[in-house]
């Protein structure tokens, strides 16, 4: 329990990079403003839905496709490799994290 919500924490604040990653994408992206919100707006919702859903059997493998994803959109505004690779890095980090709590605590 204690992985999903420190995941979840996670994925609920790479939301918020999400968005202010687009926020600078609509600025300075050659692709079109719908074009880049449609896309960023698509992902932020998939890190909240996947937050809310972290809980479940398969929601933390579905956070490491979001991760993926997140580092991906380092093809629309570059900065996004390395804000994406340090949220994975921080994402593996609260599970090892979180396993070891939970193995503390048993």
């Amino acid at each position: 329990m204690t992985r999903a919500r420190l995941a979840a924490t996670c994925l609920a604040l790479e939301a918020f990079l999400v968005f202010f990653a687009t926020l600078a994408a609509s600025a300075l992206s050659e692709l079109g403003t719908s074009t880049v919100w449609l896309g960023g707006g698509a992902l932020m919702l998939l890190c909240l839905l996947t937050a809310a859903l972290a809980g479940r059997s398969w929601g933390l493998a579905v956070g490491w496709v979001v991760q993926v994803l997140v580092v991906a959109s380092g093809f629309v505004l570059p900065a996004m490799f390395v804000l994406g690779l340090v949220f994975a890095g921080l994402y593996a980090w609260f599970l090892r994290l979180g396993a070891r709590f939970e193995r503390d605590r048993a």
